[in-house]
């Protein structure tokens, strides 16, 4: 409906923002100042135990500094009571005594129809709660006992029996002069079909206990019922979707549990409703549950409105493990800072209610205090029961793990899973080995020479002085600018870059967006592309030879391997002087440098001459020998 001018500006006019506010807080006096209009409160939308949350009242708005939650008097009845933004006119509105102005035609029969639906349900509660002392509901009165709820509880939380008869409720209600549409319409009868034999509507709900389903705002708008027959083909009835219910929209315990949330306690998700009466029962009001289905999207936001990170507990049968998992794949794409999900994995297969029974709530407090990342469940369920005894098999969990990771979308919140997903990855495979440092003999150090220093004339050379591995390093920094000019090449090389043992840092967060096929920024490409011998590179300059930059890539992928394979000849050579003959040290050294030479002139005959090399390479090695250089020098 649409608003007279000016009716919003009185509105705010005549509620007192800190007044709001103030039934769902509990204000800082220490902090506040009230003469001033200024108040803090612990933030009722995140859980905090310091006082972040500020009123200003002289402004009429307030702002949260740790959640960043902010707006008015409407936003903040809006937000905290789950209301659309006319019912949150409506409820202020009501408050400061304003009547509302004549509403839409249409949205005011709409209305109207759910206002007298939701007290339909209401005299339907009364009726089912009446029935429960009933001796016909002795067996469900047993059941409740057995379950552990006192009389007592069974009155807070408004437990009700259906009796095993077919037109009882729908009797019991058009009796009270509610007509029968009404009550077919609310989902608590069921008009026949043509043809069949019954004529008259019949009662939903027979021979089940019954659990009033509320809105944010307390009222009632659905029903759940469990059924007293074994043989019952539905052991858990809901109602259907209805002017009042939406089940995908809707969580069971919803308003104590947002109340309880706002006063520190944990939300915590469990799988149906004797689950959270128990947790409710034990001191965690802040249960909810879904209503019959797999949790929605809209359920998943509604729980980040209540709580940043909200606790999924479901069974620890394979059922409740696989609704766990399926959860992931629902919230990756919708993580964003500050909202997540834990996981508290229910000992034995137990759900809530049964762990709370057998050993208390202190075991049940100690099973959330553990409750793990939403990471750590799908890194163990990606790895769980599998063997990863081949290159193919880790391979294909990359593969798998990168299109997971591929699925977030906020960048900052994939970049922190893939840094995780990478140490777990590190962690199962094994680290990485270190580098080889050899022993002389009685396990003393080599004496190594020291590096070269380059002359004043050449120290300005792009590679004067510098090491195998700091040649190592330009080639990986030309990989990665070639791939990051040319991303359409990466599927090509993926496998080349995802083996490539990178030597620096910034080159780890290059290649993981290259595999995860985003484009890379920031300082770590910065600062590959400003050096000289990667800007002068030529697949680098022409973005659009897709040819060259492949002829580039396979040479310097080549090139980069067979460094890298001779020195590791040389290391493990040199590990083994002193237990080899002079001959096969020789021979292992001199393959080592053919390796290399053949990487480095691809374009040269096999065949060629490498007396050279090998000469120079015992020459080397005899150097060595004769000098002991293994003996420490006085």
């Amino acid at each position: 409906m649409s608003l007279p001018p000016g009716f919003l500006d009185e509105l705010r006019t005549r509620v007192t923002l800190s007044a709001v506010v103030g039934r769902k807080v509990t204000w800082d006096m220490r902090k506040s100042n009230q003469g001033r209009g200024d108040f803090w409160a612990p933030c009722p939308f995140h859980q905090e135990k310091s006082a972040s949350f500020h009123v200003d009242d002289r402004k009429g708005f307030y702002y949260c500094f740790g959640c960043h939650a902010k707006g008015d008097a409407l936003t903040f009845v809006k937000e905290s009571e789950n209301l659309s933004f006319m019912e949150a006119v409506e409820t202020l509105a009501r408050e400061a005594g304003m009547p509302m102005p004549a509403r839409d035609p249409v949205q005011a029969q709409k209305a109207d129809r759910r206002t007298q639906l939701s007290e339909v349900m209401e005299e339907a509660v009364k009726w089912f709660r009446l029935q429960l002392k009933t001796s016909a509901a002795s067996d469900a009165r047993a059941y409740l006992a057995k379950r552990g709820l006192s009389p007592e509880a069974q009155d807070r939380w408004h437990i009700g029996f259906a009796p095993d008869q077919w037109e009882a409720l729908h009797g019991a209600l058009t009796a009270k002069g509610i007509s029968s549409d009404l009550v077919i319409e609310a989902g608590l009868a069921i008009r026949p079909e043509e043809g069949k034999a019954r004529k008259t509507p019949y009662d939903r709900f027979r021979n089940r206990i019954i659990f009033p389903i509320r809105d944010g705002r307390g009222r009632a708008i659905s029903l759940g019922g469990r059924a007293m027959d074994p043989n019952d083909r539905a052991k858990y009835l809901n109602g259907p979707e209805t002017p009042l219910f939406d089940k995908g929209r809707n969580l069971y315990n919803l308003a104590p549990a947002r109340e309880a949330v706002g006063k520190g306690q944990p939300l915590v998700v469990s799988e149906g409703y004797m689950d959270v009466i128990a947790l409710s029962e034990a001191g965690f009001g802040g249960a909810v549950a879904p209503l019959g289905t797999a949790i929605t999207e809209e359920q998943l936001r509604l729980m980040w409105r209540i709580s940043d990170e909200p606790i999924i507990a479901l069974d620890g049968d394979k059922a409740g493990i696989r609704a766990a998992l399926r959860l992931i794949d629902l919230a990756l794409p919708l993580l964003e800072a500050g909202k997540g999900l834990r996981f508290a994995i229910m000992p034995g297969g137990q759900d809530p209610d049964e762990l709370i029974k057998a050993h208390g709530a202190p075991a049940m407090k100690a099973v959330l205090d553990q409750a793990q990342p939403m990471v750590s469940l799908l890194w163990n369920r990606e790895i769980e029961g599998r063997d990863f005894d081949s290159p193919e098999r880790k391979a294909a969990l990359d593969k798998t793990l990168r299109a997971l990771m591929n699925r977030i979308a906020d960048p900052s919140i994939r970049a922190h899973y893939t840094e995780e997903i990478r140490r777990l990855r590190a962690e199962l495979f094994g680290p990485k080995a270190r580098p080889f440092q050899p022993k002389g003999p009685r396990g003393t150090p080599w004496k190594r020479l020291p590096d070269p220093v380059p002359l004043a004339a050449t120290r300005a050379s792009l590679l004067a002085g510098a090491t195998d591995r700091d040649t190592e390093e330009l080639r990986e920094a030309v990989i990665l600018a070639v791939l990051a000019t040319h991303p359409r090449l990466v599927d090509r090389f993926e496998s080349d870059l995802e083996r490539m043992d990178l030597s620096n840092p910034a080159h780890e967060i290059i290649r993981d967006a290259l595999l995860l096929r985003q484009s890379p920024q920031g300082p770590a490409l910065d600062a590959v592309l400003s050096r000289p011998h990667v800007l002068i590179a030529p697949p680098v300059r022409n973005r659009e030879d897709t040819e060259l930059a492949t002829l580039c890539l396979a040479e310097e992928f080549a090139k980069l391997s067979a460094r890298r394979g001779a020195r590791r000849e040389i290391e493990e050579a040199m590990e083994d002087m002193e237990r080899l003959p002079d001959e096969g040290l020789t021979w292992r050294l001199t393959q080592a440098a053919q390796a290399r030479h053949r990487a480095e002139n691809p374009h040269r005959n096999d065949t060629a001459d490498l007396g050279e090399d090998r000469t120079a390479m015992s020459n080397h090695l005899q150097a060595l020998i004769d000098g002991k250089i293994w003996e420490k020098k006085r």
